[in-house]
């Protein structure tokens, strides 16, 4: 007879042999499971096999199916823990330290992913201060699949937030669950399921696309996986050797002697400070002379951001690597490779596409104890290797395709029960603004649908401020997702948490991820827990046009309109029948804003914060929430 083969609520099967039951890592200790509902537990074993459940002096029993399926259903449980729980066939498992409170399924893109580690500067003292054995996550493996929706995993363990424990915890799903931990003494488990860089389309199930006739079809086409990969995946192009690793000495070794370098400035790209259409390896040094302090003493270094990938190198050794962009350059330096007085600092850098070089408005320095010395100025910089022109292609990943995450990092926990959603994604759909008015109205359907929840809350960002600030009215795919998100507050049970006052210019992760998940927090005690509290910032409802002027009425203005900085209103736009917007005066009235510009006599349209990046978007309620962005043109 086969040895049982188990799989606890909302996990998949693990990996098992004849010879030894083997769990999921999801179902093993220190599960959260969902308080005040029952919970099903199922599974594998042999066919007609029967099994059995003991859980708080009760035994569950049922039998395995032809198939080998079994589950069984315990009944509601009051929050608490923790728990132990045994499952019986022919041999035996015992699982321990089980609570039960509200699990939330956290997904989206990289700014759901960042974890607490990456911004362990700016929370520095909430990672040393972290003791919540009752806060817990279970991290999804990042994995992707087109053939079809999976039943297990690969990979993925329960882990509490204390201490260094804390460090892989996505930041915003932390921040999010501390606030839910805090406000109602239970336990709270996130499921992080989340991936940089992914589309909404590659979180959809199949069912999902019934409307969207184009990704139905590409779904079928993909399911031959080995096909997909033959026609997307072409021979790589071969670039030129760097002639920074070639020659002898290498560049960033001490016995090397420069010759042909030129000064540049760091923070900057080339491209801004003479080297013209460069795409290739770019070599950065300069002798950084260190104080006695620092000698052998360990060190780290802050070098911003660097487009794209880059490898720094002190005293001719490695002392850390990035190979994409986005991530922040934060590298530590061990004991005994620095010494006093000259000290050679070596940055190889690669960029295949736009400009390359050092992002501006980032910390640039070295630090060891009390002791910082400045990096930015001027270097000293050669071409390693210049790559020619590449005719432009794209290569579809097999992770953005449709289906492809929700079948293998979803569809495993359709089963689990949870309180809610909480989604943070919509940077890699900013060029098909329009299409994200379905979609994502299309997902809530579709997670709802697959869950068997019609109602399960669901929390989402709206996209932060992000690239240049503009200083004239202007058009953006960045607001046009905006309001596609915003418009998606049609749907019953959600709610959004703005993040417009959240952006930084220059980085697409932007540092403060503590706000993004308190306000999704003050969503989710007024969606899901039915608190009568405001927690959202005032949303566009209707603009009546008064002559000359236009006056806007929101709703979720809480206490009352007012601005976040004390200052008059900014960033509001007004056009006539032209559509030609330009800046506008506006003044708060009770709970509207009234909105004019002497130059247009005859208005009607109105905009807030209608840009990528929105210059100083100060509209709030008395509760310090940000309002959304907002037009009313078509």
């Amino acid at each position: 007879m086969k040895q049982l083969m188990i799989i606890l609520l909302c996990c998949c099967s693990g990996y098992m042999t004849t010879a030894q039951v083997k769990l999921p890592r999801l179902i093993r200790d220190s599960m959260v499971l969902q308080r005040d509902e029952k919970v099903k537990l199922w599974g594998w074993a042999a066919p007609s096999e029967k099994v059995k459940v003991h859980f708080r002096d009760t035994d569950y029993k049922t039998t395995a199916g032809a198939d080998g399926r079994w589950a069984v259903y315990l009944p509601p449980t009051r929050a608490g823990g923790p728990y132990s729980m045994t499952i019986s066939g022919s041999n035996k498992i015992v699982l321990q330290d089980i609570l039960f409170g509200d699990v939330w399924f956290c997904s989206g893109q990289s700014n759901m992913v960042h974890e607490m580690n990456i911004h362990d500067v700016t929370y520095r003292q909430d990672i040393l201060a972290a003791n919540d054995p009752d806060i817990r996550q279970f991290l999804v493996p990042p994995i992707n699949e087109m053939a079809g929706p999976q039943a297990d995993l690969p990979g993925g363990y329960w882990q509490p937030a204390v201490g260094e424990q804390v460090r892989p915890f996505s930041a915003v799903a932390y921040f999010f669950a501390k606030s839910i931990h805090d406000t109602y003494h239970i336990p709270v488990g996130i499921i992080n399921a989340s991936i940089g860089g992914t589309p909404i389309e590659a979180w959809m199930s199949e069912d999902g696309f019934k409307e969207f006739p184009a990704q139905t079809a590409l779904i079928r086409q993909n399911k031959d996986t080995a096909g997909f990969r033959r026609q997307h995946f072409p021979v790589k192009t071969v670039f030129p050797a760097d002639a920074g690793l070639t020659q002898l000495p290498r560049w960033y070794d001490t016995a090397y002697i420069p010759k042909g370098w030129r000064q540049i400035n760091i923070p900057g790209y080339w491209e801004d400070q003479g080297a013209k259409d460069l795409n290739g390896v770019v070599w950065y040094r300069r002798e950084i002379t260190l104080p006695p302090a620092m000698e052998g003493k360990p060190a780290s270094v802050f070098l911003g951001r660097i487009v794209d990938a880059d490898e720094l190198y002190i005293n001719g050794k490695l002392a850390g690597r990035t190979f994409y962009q986005y991530p922040q350059r934060r590298y530590q330096v061990p004991a005994g490779l620095l010494k006093t007085g000259r000290n050679l600092f070596v940055v190889r850098v690669t960029n295949t596409a736009g400009k390359g070089g050092f992002v501006p408005d980032k910390p640039y320095c070295i630090f060891s104890g009390t002791d910082t010395i400045d990096l930015k100025g001027y270097w000293q910089y050669k071409a390693g290797a210049v790559y020619p022109p590449v005719a432009p292609h794209y290569t579809p990943l097999s992770q953005n395709q449709p289906t492809a995450l929700y079948n293998a990092m979803v569809a495993p926990f359709t089963g689990y029960a949870i309180k809610g959603i909480c989604w943070y994604q919509g940077e890699a759909n900013t060029d098909r603004a329009d299409q994200y008015k379905q979609l994502l109205p299309a997902l809530i359907r579709d997670w709802r649908q697959q869950w068997s929840q019609d109602s399960l809350p669901f929390l989402y960002v709206q996209l932060p401020g992000f690239m240049d600030y503009n200083y004239l009215p202007t058009e953006s795919n960045w607001a046009r997702l905006r309001e596609a998100q915003l418009q998606s507050l049609s749907v019953p049970r959600t709610a959004m948490a703005v993040a417009i006052d959240l952006g930084e210019w220059n980085d697409i992760h932007p540092d403060n991820k503590k706000s993004v998940g308190e306000r999704l927090a003050l969503a989710a005690r007024g969606v899901a827990y039915g608190e009568p509290i405001t927690y959202s910032g005032p949303l566009f409802h209707t603009a009546t046009i008064n002559r000359n002027k236009i006056v806007v009425s929101f709703t979720q203005t809480g206490s009352g309109l007012t601005t976040m900085d004390g200052d008059a209103l900014s960033a509001f736009e007004i056009a006539g029948a032209d559509k030609k917007f330009v800046w506008a005066q506006a003044s708060i009235n009770g709970n509207q804003v009234t909105v004019w510009n002497e130059t247009v006599s005859a208005p009607l349209y109105v905009r807030y914060a209608w840009s990528d990046n929105p210059l100083q978007p100060n509209l709030c309620n008395q509760e310090k929430l940000p309002a959304s962005p907002f037009r009313t043109d078509p």
